[in-house]
């Protein structure tokens, strides 16, 4: 039951979405469906996503063992 109110209330968001994208009340100025503010906030997404993978590179980086070189026998 409660699957189904999910899915009928993400159906009704995005029939009112769809709506007023249509009705020029929410901005889409490349016309993909898709608001603005959707598309600025998952670029912002997308830009922390890869400062956080240089930084876990730099960290992995630095921590990574050394091969150990065998000592010479005496």
């Amino acid at each position: 039951m409660t699957t189904l109110l999910i899915l009928v209330a993400l159906l009704v968001a995005g029939g009112i979405t769809y709506f007023l994208m249509k009705s020029g009340k929410i901005e889409d100025a490349n016309n993909n469906n898709i608001p603005d503010a959707v598309e600025k906030k998952i670029a912002q997404a997308k830009e922390v996503v890869e400062e956080v993978k240089e930084v876990a590179e730099k960290v992995k980086k630095a921590t990574a063992k050394k091969p150990a070189t065998k000592k010479p026998k005496k």
